[in-house]
């Protein structure tokens, strides 16, 4: 890896980017990818006293060259296009844009280029030592695909800031994702690059989108062995989430070995979230930051960046979920008790639903799962054919 100027002149042990403009980023009011998630964490971040103002960086807008690392010219001037309503509905469609999933909004490009920058930003900020570890909430886009937009996603910043780090810092990157959804647009952009590797827990495909992340789906070519897939059963709880998630980790980082580590922090894996069946709750968004944060110290000198991604119930879990990893890579304890009376009595008149009062969800958050010994047999059997594919590798390495 490049030496990077200036490491041993830190100045914090991590930034928080964000600007308004993020909420920019909006499809319409009633979709349900809403933006409105990175404020609200933000304020519950303030109102508990766990972020200062000189702590959060603007992010800046990714420039066209910095978009073609990863994506097509003619895909970015199509959303360029797009954003002045000078395309087509059939053109459009296309593209992935125009959908039911990813309609067409005003400044499309300018607004998903912004969210590019600001993992740009977090990149930066870690990779030059100004900054052990940096988050990126308007991050973490990974359905996009280079010639084509999918599920929420335009520009898939991931993939974009993976390609950057490659090419300014000649760095090896892992890429972990939690988002309940399977990676599947940074995965397939490094299926065949054998300095990235990606690494996917999400619901299997089978009833949710987008339907890939099987075992079988290793990587190609020069890069077959550094794609790993952890399908998790639908109604899969905490127990069995965090055992699949620690073991992958700890295999695959001992594996790849990696200079900096990129995680993906959706938080649609909780049981209120409308788009998904699983059955986590905020004790699995306590453990996954801290257990990246221990992977990066340990292999990367603590070089991690994290972006968000899915996160659809952004009143009840999204906040909460999100402030983790800012206490994670403050090395400061996970909250217990009630929220900031501010922060509650600031958002409830807004919210749609009654929000939760504690940090911790209510106990019980749902009616036991029949099927739970079955579905983590069920698991337990994926991560062992996973595993036993990762360790014939190292073998034969």
């Amino acid at each position: 890896m490049a030496k990077r100027s200036g490491y041993n002149f830190m100045k914090k042990d991590a930034a928080f980017v964000f600007s308004e403009e993020q909420l920019n980023y909006s499809f319409s009011d009633t979709h349900p990818f809403n933006q409105k998630r990175i404020l609200l964490t933000l304020d519950l971040l303030r109102k508990s006293g766990a972020i200062s103002e000189t702590d959060i960086i603007a992010p800046r807008i990714a420039t066209d060259e910095e978009l073609l690392l990863a994506h097509d010219g003619k895909f970015i001037d199509i959303v360029k296009k797009a954003g002045k309503g000078e395309v087509s509905e059939e053109l459009g469609a296309v593209y992935g844009i125009g959908t039911e999933d990813t309609p067409i909004f005003p400044n499309m490009h300018e607004a998903s280029a912004l969210l590019v920058g600001g993992t740009l930003t977090a990149v930066d900020e870690v990779m030059e030592g100004r900054a052990k570890y940096a988050l990126n909430l308007g991050g973490g886009l990974h359905h996009g695909f280079s010639g084509r937009a999918s599920g929420f996603c335009v520009y898939n910043d991931s993939s974009v800031a993976i390609k950057y780090v490659q090419k300014k810092y000649n760095a090896r990157v892992l890429y972990i994702d939690t988002d309940a959804h399977h990676g599947d647009g940074v995965q397939w952009s490094f299926y065949d690059d054998p300095e990235v590797c990606t690494l996917s827990i999400h619901e299997t495909g089978r009833y949710l989108f987008p339907g890939t992340g099987t075992i079988t789906e290793r990587g190609n070519g020069k890069g077959y062995g550094t794609s790993f897939n952890f399908p998790i059963d639908a109604f899969t709880e905490d127990e069995s989430f965090l055992n699949t998630y620690k073991t992958a980790i700890a295999e695959v980082a001992a594996f790849f070995k990696p200079d900096v580590i990129l995680t993906q922090n959706g938080a649609d894996a909780h049981y209120f979230d409308p788009l998904t069946h699983l059955y986590g709750t905020m004790e699995i968004y306590k453990e996954i930051p801290r257990i990246a944060r221990q992977i990066a110290d340990q292999y990367c000198e603590g070089r991690w960046i994290a972006v968000g991604g899915g996160g659809y119930d952004i009143w009840r879990v999204v906040p909460r979920a999100w402030a983790h990893i800012w206490f994670a890579m403050n090395d400061k304890p996970a909250p217990t008790g009630p929220l900031p009376k501010d922060w509650l009595t600031t958002w409830e008149k807004e919210s749609l639903v009654p929000l939760i009062p504690t940090w911790e969800d209510p106990n019980p958050l749902y009616k036991p799962i029949p099927r739970k010994a079955e579905i983590t047999d069920k698991n337990a059997q994926m991560l062992s054919k996973a595993l036993h594919m990762i360790r014939n590798e190292q073998k034969n390495k």
